[in-house]
């Protein structure tokens, strides 16, 4: 008995070492295409194969982000915009996820909102800047509104379909012990359904810096969404390369803060 459970250890022993070795070499081959994708850009930005004026290079984008430290400016635009990314996307969050409770709850709303939700979505965001702008002014509350309502619909719609998908025989089974419709939402509906908030939760974080960097570009005087208006308007394209691919670093943290809270979750469940 003792030996079979020794080789058992042993063989899930060999199996963590192979998914251990998988993900190192998943990590290496990530890293090893970043380097070669950097090394090359800086190689034909050197050697005139590109026009670094145009397309910059890796070296004056280094050189672009310290000289925005040195003047003190670089952890202000980066603030502004992380501020106003976070509260647009917890807000479209919550608010969306609320929605979609209220539309679980009553079917007789559903079914009236239901075509309203479809134009809305379909709508692009984009085109309602100028009237938020009129509507709620030229600064970072009209920047938040727009990030809010480029997520608002899609979580909305991605979260209440997660709500019709569940068990039915679940929800039957509860309301056959006399539960309340709080009750089964709370105990079935909800726990159901965390996979697919957490997959509204990855798409809003790209609809979030989509949100927040298009109001930047309409209203605001701060941001690295102002840094690429502006880059682009005085032809500092190493000041638009930049602030690009700083927005990328952030995207990509905040999309790891999501598969982290996604990890824990699972843990929990």
């Amino acid at each position: 008995m003792r030996e079979k459970v020794q080789a058992v250890s042993q063989e899930h022993q060999l199996y963590l070492n192979k998914v251990k070795q998988e993900s190192i070499r998943v990590l290496a081959t990530r890293v090893a295409i970043l380097l070669i994708f950097v090394v090359g850009w800086e190689f034909m930005g050197r050697t005139g194969i590109i026009d670094p004026f145009i397309t910059s290079q890796p070296s004056r984008i280094w050189h672009t982000l310290v000289n925005l430290y040195a003047e003190g400016v670089l952890f202000k635009h980066i603030g502004y915009t992380l501020l106003e990314t976070v509260l647009g996307f917890i807000s479209g969050t919550m608010l969306g996820t609320f929605m979609a409770i209220v539309l679980w709850w009553s079917p007789f709303i559903s079914r009236v909102l239901d075509p309203y939700l479809v134009v809305l979505n379909a709508l692009p965001k984009i085109a309602l800047g100028p009237i938020l702008i009129v509507w709620i002014g030229n600064g970072p509350p009209a920047i938040i509104t727009m990030a809010l309502l480029v997520s608002l619909i899609v979580t909305i719609i991605t979260v209440y379909t997660g709500f019709s998908q569940v068990d039915m025989d679940k929800i039957r089974l509860l309301q056959s012990f006399g539960a309340t419709k709080w009750q089964i939402l709370r105990l079935v509906i909800l726990p159901a359904s965390i996979p697919t908030i957490i997959s509204a939760l990855k798409i809003n974080v790209g609809l979030a810096w989509v949100g927040v960097i298009v109001g930047e570009f309409l209203v605001s005087r701060a941001g690295l969404g102002y840094l690429i208006v502006y880059g682009g308007q005085v032809f500092r394209l190493d000041l638009v390369m930049a602030s690009v691919i700083v927005l990328a670093i952030l995207a990509a943290i905040m999309y790891q803060g999501v598969l982290y809270l996604e990890k824990h979750i699972a843990k929990w469940q």
